[in-house]
C-alpha cells in the first residue's frame, strides 16, 4: 500500500496503520511464537509479522460497526450502508447525467 501512496503522490505515514475488527489477527501478527492452530497457514502470509516487527505496520482494532470496508465487502442494513457511504462522501442519490438510458 505505501508503493501505492507513494506512486500516486500521496504521504506515507510511518508505520502503516492497518484498521480491522479481527482481533485474532492482531494477536496472531504480533506475537512471537506460531500457535498450533495457525500451523495450517501458509508460510509466505507470515511476512507480516515481519513488517510489524520492524515497525513499518500497526494493526488498530476498530469495532465492526464502524468498519467502513464493510461497505464494500457484505450486505448490510440501509442504515449502516448509508451511514458508511456518507463516511466516504459518496452521493447516494444519482444525478441526470450518471443515468444512462437503455
Amino acid at each position: 500500500m505505501s508503493k501505492y501512496f507513494h506512486e500516486v503522490g500521496l504521504p506515507v505515514n510511518r508505520p502503516l496503520t492497518i484498521c480491522t475488527d479481527n482481533s485474532g489477527s492482531i494477536a496472531n501478527s504480533t506475537t512471537e511464537k506460531n500457535h498450533w492452530r495457525t500451523k495450517h497457514i501458509d508460510v509466505r502470509h507470515h511476512f507480516i509479522k515481519e513488517h510489524v516487527k520492524l515497525g513499518n505496520v500497526r494493526f488498530q482494532y476498530i469495532p465492526t460497526t464502524e468498519n467502513t470496508a464493510d461497505l464494500l465487502t457484505k450486505p448490510l442494513p440501509r442504515d449502516t450502508l448509508r451511514k458508511f457511504m456518507n463516511y466516504l462522501e459518496l452521493n447516494t442519490k444519482p444525478t441526470n447525467a450518471s443515468v444512462q438510458e437503455c
